[in-house]
């Protein structure tokens, strides 16, 4: 199938880009494509008008500042998983990168679109949720920044009111050594996955656990935050503690679909969360 006939529009700058779509009936913000463009030729989505932001300068910037990584709105996913930046001071980007699609898909598609399509199944919203992303939004009403959890609201579902556009994601960064790790299960590489984790750990100078994060994607509407505190924070790992937290993962109220029952992902939850923790501590202990 073709996509339903629309409009494109090119502006040059952000202000003209939100003109457009606070004008034009049924208009849609498109970045690198990826999974719009697939969407409109099934004709799962319709639209009368297209606004490409690719003319706009200034969106395609990697930039340290205050602590966070700032990732702007056509930063493609290829560029954000080479960058020596991002890789300095969060390495779990680029392994959580590397499983999302193929090399060709991500030389076009952006981090922050795939951030706004909020597939569940996505590694990408995944990566803000664990990273505590705040969402620079921009409008006609002028600019907000939303903490992602406010930001994702359900199945592809997300705060933007229709005017908006965002225009950077700023990922909050660890300041100190720690280890990581992101796993996965498809049943195909580069296919989306049936369940995820990233997990972060950073150990003190005893090596207790002092810090953790982690998350799961694929077993409900949005990115889900594991709270794993309660079973590691303070303990030096072993077998014990990890299967504990592992074994809490297995615990999650997971979707059920075509493609996995409930039980089947909050097995997967387990198993990938405990490989992904081993993972995290180990190279948390060589980070030391």
């Amino acid at each position: 199938m073709k996509a339903a006939p629309f409009t494109l529009h090119r502006p040059a700058t952000t202000h003209e880009a939100i003109s457009l779509l606070s004008t034009l009936d049924n208009a849609r913000i498109i970045a690198g494509g990826q999974t719009l463009m697939p969407m409109l030729a099934m004709r799962y989505v319709y639209v009368d008008h297209l606004v490409d932001l690719n003319a706009v300068e200034g969106l395609n910037e990697i930039s340290l500042r205050d602590g966070q990584l700032c990732i702007g709105a056509l930063v493609r996913q290829r560029d954000l998983e080479l960058s020596p930046l991002a890789f300095e001071h969060a390495p779990i980007i680029r392994e959580a990168l590397e499983l999302v699609g193929h090399v060709q898909t991500r030389n076009r598609g952006t981090f922050v679109g795939s951030i706004c399509n909020l597939d569940p199944a996505s590694e990408q919203p995944a990566l803000a949720a664990l990273l505590n992303a705040s969402v620079v939004v921009v409008g006609s009403s002028g600019e907000r920044t939303l903490p992602f959890a406010d930001f994702a609201l359900g199945f592809m579902t997300t705060a933007l009111a229709p005017d908006e556009i965002v225009t950077e994601i700023r990922l909050q960064l660890w300041n100190r050594p720690h280890g990581y790790a992101f796993e996965e299960f498809a049943r195909r590489h580069g296919d989306f996955a049936i369940v995820g984790t990233g997990v972060m750990v950073a150990l003190d100078a005893h090596g207790q656990v002092e810090r953790t994060a982690a998350v799961l994607c694929g077993v409900g509407g949005v990115p889900l935050r594991l709270a794993l505190d309660s079973v590691l924070l303070g303990t030096q790992p072993s077998d014990a503690t990890i299967r504990t937290a592992a074994d809490l993962a297995g615990q999650i109220d997971a979707i059920e679909d075509t493609s996995a029952n409930r039980a089947y992902r909050q097995h997967l939850a387990r198993t990938l969360v405990e490989r992904a923790l081993r993972r995290a501590l180990s190279r948390a202990g060589a980070a030391l």
